[in-house]
C-alpha cells in the first residue's frame, strides 16, 4: 500500500508530538513523516517503533529528513524564523512527494504563519501554498471543514474582512458550492442539502445592509441543476448554521473565514478536519493551531490529527 505523507508543522508547537502519537496509535496505516528524522526517530523508538527505509505495509513508518530542529527552536514554544523555515520546508517536501505519487494523500500538522513569514517567505496559509505548489490559483481550491455535525465550505479564506467583501464574485460562490457538494457526495450523501449564507446581517435585507447578496452571491447560485444537490441561499448565516446543527442541512457555504470557523469549532471542536478540495490529491489537516501553550504545558491532544488521518484514509485509495 502507498503511505500517507505527514508534514508535522511547527517544531515549537504540538505538531511533532501529535504526529508521533498518531503514528503510534494507527498501526493499521503506513506513513512517510516529513521533518527532523533524528528527533522523530528518537521519539518513536522511545515508543517501541523502529522506522523503516521504505514504508509499504501497515505499521511501517518512514522518516524523510528535511531539516534539523535546533533544541532552542523547540524550546522557544513561540514563532521563530528557524522554525518557520523548517515547517515550510517540510510542507513543501511533503507536497512534492504526493504530487510525485510516492504517497497517496497528504496530512498536515499546524503551521505558524508568523513564524514562516519571519523566516523570509511570503505565506498566508497552507491552503494557498498547496494551490501554488501544484500550479493552481487560490481561487481554484476550497477550504472545507468536515465534521460530524457540520460540513462547511469557505468562499474566501485568509483575507481581511473588507478585502473579502471586495473579492466576492459569482464564480467563487459557485466553485465553493460545487466543491462542498463533491465532498459530501464522496462521504456518502447522494443529494446533499446545502445552505448558502449571506455576507451581511439578515443576508442584506434586500439591499438595505449591502448588495453582495444581490450582486455576487445570488448570481453564483443560478443554474446549479448539474450538481444534483438541494441548494438554498443566500440566507442569514445564523439560519444556515442552525439548520446544519439541527440536521436539516448537510453542508453550509460561508462567505468569510470566521463565519465558518466559529461555527465549526463550536459544533465540532476536536473532530472537524480541514480539507483542501480541488487539488489533484487529497489533503487533510487538523482544525487547530500550533498551540505553543499546550506544547509547553505538555497538555497535547492528538484527536484532531487522528481525525485528519482517518478522513484521509476514507477519501483516498490505498
Amino acid at each position: 500500500m502507498r503511505p500517507l505523507a505527514l508534514s508535522v508543522g511547527d517544531p515549537a508547537g504540538v505538531g511533532p508530538t501529535v504526529a508521533v502519537e498518531v503514528v503510534a496509535r494507527r498501526r493499521d496505516e503506513c506513513f512517510r513523516v516529513f521533518g527532523d528524522a533524528t528527533w522523530l526517530a528518537s521519539t518513536l523508538e522511545a515508543r517501541g517503533i523502529l522506522p523503516v527505509p521504505r514504508a509499504r505495509a501497515p505499521g511501517d513508518v518512514e522518516l524523510v529528513d528535511v531539516v534539523r530542529w535546533p533544541a532552542a527552536v523547540i524550546a522557544a514554544r513561540a514563532p521563530t524564523p528557524e522554525g518557520g523555515r523548517a515547517q515550510l520546508a517540510a510542507l513543501d517536501a511533503a507536497i512534492d512527494d504526493v504530487q510525485a505519487g510516492r504517497s497517496r494523500a497528504l496530512v498536515t500538522g499546524p503551521t505558524s504563519k508568523e513564524a514562516i513569514v519571519s523566516g523570509g517567505a511570503a505565506f498566508v496559509g497552507q491552503t494557498e501554498r498547496l494551490a501554488e505548489r501544484v500550479g493552481l490559483g487560490a481561487a481554484d481550491v476550497t477550504m472545507l471543514f468536515l465534521g460530524p455535525r457540520l460540513r462547511v465550505g469557505l468562499v474566501t479564506t485568509h483575507l481581511a474582512v473588507r478585502d473579502a467583501a471586495e473579492v466576492l464574485a459569482p464564480p467563487l460562490v459557485r466553485r465553493t458550492v460545487a466543491h462542498l457538494v463533491e465532498a459530501t457526495r464522496r462521504l456518502g450523501i447522494e443529494r446533499p442539502r446545502i445552505r448558502v449564507t449571506g455576507l451581511n446581517p439578515h443576508a442584506g435585507e434586500g439591499g438595505l445592509f449591502g448588495r453582495e447578496e444581490i450582486e455576487a452571491i445570488a448570481p453564483g447560485l443560478r443554474d446549479l441543476g448539474d450538481l444534483e444537490a438541494e441548494v438554498h441561499g443566500p440566507i442569514p448565516a445564523e439560519t444556515a448554521f442552525r439548520a446544519a446543527a439541527e440536521g436539516r442541512a448537510d453542508g453550509v457555504v460561508a462567505m468569510i473565514h470566521d463565519q465558518a470557523t466559529i461555527a465549526s469549532k463550536l459544533l465540532d471542536w476536536g473532530c472537524a478536519v480541514n480539507v483542501t478540495w480541488g487539488l489533484p490529491f487529497i489533503r487533510t489537516s487538523v482544525d487547530h493551531g500550533v498551540a505553543y501553550d499546550a506544547a509547553a504545558a505538555g497538555l497535547v491532544s492528538s484527536e484532531g490529527m487522528l481525525a485528519a488521518v482517518e478522513l484521509a484514509r476514507c477519501l483516498s485509495a490505498p
